[in-house]
């Protein structure tokens, strides 16, 4: 029998067990029920299984953290592709999980390696709000890769977690009809003269 200042109090039967508890205004909670004999502790349940819970929390987090997922990328993967793949990048990252970003190479592929590396740096920079890069760039074998770890303000937030910024194409830009309106929206309006009187005298 342990009491609630963590003190030894000897084998006791349960009747007694209780009345020491009840006298605490707490509980008896059977910890070690395997012992021999079994051992009970006087403490507030409540606040015991609470503190079990985010235990048990945090040592999921600290599992998720050292798994990895690992998304998938080709050197000239099309854009709506990668978009796709960068939202189930987030969907981990915001689970709590490290990422795989990989680059496969095929073939001729291996001769533009350049292009591989750059798309790599546009994910960087697609996902920079929700997640920091372990190490560089590296080659392995046939793909290039980087793993990434998920930022702590986006740990657990699967549904509300910022969206990545969309990874730019390799194209140039063309100027966007908003930036012509805003252009058209800028210039001051044309002032009106005075009226001329087109009323002659009789």
């Amino acid at each position: 029998m342990i009491s609630s200042k963590n003190e030894q109090l000897g084998i006791l039967l349960v009747p007694e067990a209780l009345r020491l508890a009840e006298a605490d205004g707490l509980d008896l909670v059977e910890v070690a029920p395997t012992a021999t004999p079994p051992v009970c502790r006087i403490m507030d349940y409540g606040k015991y299984k609470y503190e079990q819970t985010k235990k048990q929390h945090a040592a999921k987090l600290h599992q998720r953290g050292t798994q990895l997922k690992e998304v998938k990328f080709r050197p000239f993967t099309s854009q709506h592709d990668v978009d796709y793949k960068l939202r189930h990048a987030i969907d981990f990252l915001s689970a709590g999980y490290k990422v795989k970003l990989t680059v496969m190479f095929r073939g001729r592929e291996l001769a533009h390696q350049e292009a591989g590396h750059a798309l790599l740096e546009r994910l960087k920079l697609a996902l920079a709000d929700v997640c920091t890069p372990d190490h560089p760039a590296r080659t392995e074998g046939r793909n290039m890769m980087i793993i990434v770890s998920p930022k702590a303000q986006v740990t657990g937030k699967h549904k509300t977690a910022a969206k990545p910024k969309k990874a730019a194409s390799t194209g140039s830009a063309k100027g966007s009809p908003s930036s012509t309106t805003a252009t058209a929206a800028a210039a001051p309006a044309p002032t009106a003269g005075p009226a001329s009187d087109t009323t002659k005298d009789a």
